[in-house]
């Protein structure tokens, strides 16, 4: 008697059925991983073996074995505190000297962004100085506004040659006197603050002058100076003294 065709359905039930029951068995017949296997040799001669890191051999070194005896990899002993302390100060060093370096080279590319000649760079240079001439002038102007509101005040004050000056013409020379005193001193700063501008201004110069003849961002020393001249803070205003009371 001719057999029946199976139906495609079934057909599919039967594969289904036939990996539901041959799946387990071939993961059961998966090989188990294999071991690993420790040993060292302890001061006193033993060797000992396991199954995981031996703690009497912490400070030796110790081997890790295949399953056929052949030797994985050594296990270097394991650091006492005062070299571990060592070990994390030269990684915090070597984590500094990384981002330092690429802080440096980021400035070096920010440098050559901003500044493609010396031409770019000397405009930068000017921009900062003028404001900084410009608070002398203003303190130099005071200074001269001053003056001529002390004179009338010597002139009334000679009338007194000799004798104790009136209250009120004494404080208004003390205060006239004060506010003097702090527009020399303000120029005097200012005066401290062109220089000190113009020497960042020259590092980063020659900073540039390295990097536009190719030199590689970030190869060069990092000198924290050379890098804040076109960020130069502006010069302090000049200190302005109320007028002196009573005039």
């Amino acid at each position: 008697m001719p057999s029946r065709p199976v139906a495609p359905l079934a057909l599919a039930g039967l594969l289904m059925l036939a990996c539901g029951l041959t799946g387990p068995a071939a993961a059961q017949n998966k090989p188990p991983p294999a071991p690993t296997i420790y040993t060292c040799n302890t001061p006193d001669g033993r060797r000992l073996t396991s199954d995981r890191p031996i703690a009497e051999c912490q400070a030796r070194e110790q081997r890790m074995l295949n399953s056929d005896g052949s030797v994985r990899k050594m296990v270097p002993p394991a650091m006492s505190p005062e070299e571990q302390v060592a070990a994390d100060q030269r990684k915090r060093n070597e984590e500094v000297q990384r981002a330092a370096q690429q802080d440096a080279i980021r400035r070096d590319r920010n440098l050559l962004q901003r500044f493609a000649d010396q031409a770019a760079h000397q405009r930068a240079r000017e921009g900062a100085l003028d404001d900084i001439r410009e608070a002398m002038q203003q303190s130099e102007k005071r200074l001269q506004v001053l003056a001529t509101e002390r004179k009338p005040m010597l002139d009334e004050a000679e009338f007194y040659k000799g004798k104790r000056l009136p209250l009120k013409l004494q404080h208004q020379l003390d205060t006239n006197e004060a506010a003097a005193a702090a527009q020399r001193e303000s120029i005097d700063n200012q005066k401290a603050e062109i220089v000190r501008v113009n020497k960042l201004y020259d590092e980063e110069l020659s900073r540039l002058k390295r990097l536009w003849a190719g030199a590689a961002p970030g190869s060069l020393d990092n000198k924290p100076a050379a890098s804040g001249a076109s960020q130069a803070p502006p010069a302090k205003p000049p200190v302005q003294a109320s007028p002196a009371s009573g005039r």
